[in-house]
């Protein structure tokens, strides 16, 4: 399974900074800490911290979880091809296809990984893509996402069985799925062939899904998109994929956000950004001026005399507010100079010439 090659080659463990006898509570720790250091709101622009955010969420998304967290330990042990030891070291494949594999994991009660399905197998992971609204993305919500994926049979509830019946534990293995085949020194374990290896015989298949439990329909997920999602972030919701085999557990739903520019509004990780035009004599003399805010009401911000273009004041608190941050309002000031004046605003103008500096005056002076 390509999913578990790449667990081998990958020491999630090390991502995190634990040891791989850390308890679930230690990895969730280590896990929140190095999101918060490296999460993309705290590091805009930084390709690198992008980077090393995903590969600690890939890392949690597997040891943070218990059963998978199984799964990855059991694979890490057996060996970089899943196989087995043999005398002198050698390895030995169990997914070679040669007919080794398949002996050497009757063997061991194993099963050739892949084959038909024995024992209980997780359900997929389901990608899905959201648009948010600025402001949605910004608050947080609570919504509807609508996707077409293999789902629980609504008719048999997923047992495969046709509505009325029931599936029948298997004679032949007891419900276990295989068969013990005493071969001298070693006893042999192979798939049942009356059930395939399910433990269950359905008698009756049922019509909505052909026996298999599953079907390919729409539905609908609840998502909660929490505060302060950015553009191209991935949530994860667990067990919310698509669901497991022979009793498994169901995948995950991964949902990628694309959140909608604002046409007022920037945003700088948590925090938020706005220009506001203001006028020179505003600029010169100083003033108090109102500041929009992305719940719809006011600020005041006072500008000292002499404010220049372009600078840039920051309003506290007034940015987003997630679980873990509360960003500021960073306000970029726009100095508006006139472009057309009446006359008596151009006496003006003309008056206030002759008595201001001129700064390239200034300049020549002081050197």
């Amino acid at each position: 399974m390509a999913a578990q090659r790449e667990w081998f080659e990958k020491d999630y463990y090390a991502v995190l900074g634990v040891s791989s006898t850390a308890s679930q509570k230690d990895i969730t720790k280590a896990y929140r800490r190095l999101a918060r250091e490296f999460h993309p709101d705290a590091n805009p622009g930084n390709a690198q911290a992008e980077e090393r955010f995903k590969e600690i969420s890939a890392a949690y998304d597997v040891v943070g979880d218990e059963t998978r967290r199984k799964e990855y330990d059991d694979v890490r042990r057996m060996g970089p091809m899943g196989g087995f030891a043999g005398p002198g070291g050698q390895t030995f494949n169990f997914d070679t296809g040669d007919g080794l594999g398949d002996l050497l994991g009757q063997m061991f009660g194993r099963g050739k990984r892949g084959g038909a399905g024995v024992g209980p197998q997780r359900g997929g992971d389901i990608e899905a893509k959201l648009t948010l609204d600025f402001v949605d993305a910004a608050h947080g919500l609570t919504t509807s996402l609508h996707l077409t994926a293999d789902s629980q049979c609504t008719s048999c509830n997923g047992s495969g069985a046709r509505p009325g019946t029931s599936p029948k534990t298997c004679g032949a293995c007891a419900g276990r799925g295989s068969v013990a085949n005493n071969q001298g020194f070693f006893a042999m374990s192979n798939p049942c062939t009356s059930c395939g290896g399910r433990g269950v015989i359905i008698e009756h298949a049922c019509s909505t899904c052909r026996g298999s439990g599953i079907e390919h329909r729409p539905r609908e997920v609840k998502v909660r998109i929490p505060a302060g999602v950015s553009d191209g972030q991935r949530i994860r919701l667990k067990g919310r994929g698509a669901p497991g085999r022979n009793g498994g557990p169901t995948g995950d739903l991964f949902v990628e956000c694309n959140v909608a520019p604002h046409p007022v509004f920037g945003r700088d990780g948590v925090n938020l950004t706005v220009r506001v035009p203001v006028s020179f004599t505003e600029a010169t003399l100083g003033s108090t001026i109102s500041v929009p805010t992305l719940d719809g009401s006011d600020v005041s911000l006072r500008l000292k005399a002499g404010t220049q273009s372009g600078s840039r004041h920051r309003v506290k608190g007034k940015g987003i507010v997630t679980d873990k941050m509360t960003g500021d309002l960073i306000v970029t000031v726009d100095v508006v100079i006139p472009t057309s004046l009446n006359e008596e605003e151009q006496k003006v103008v003309e008056q206030l010439a002759d008595v201001l500096r001129n700064p390239r005056a200034q300049k020549a002076g002081a050197s």
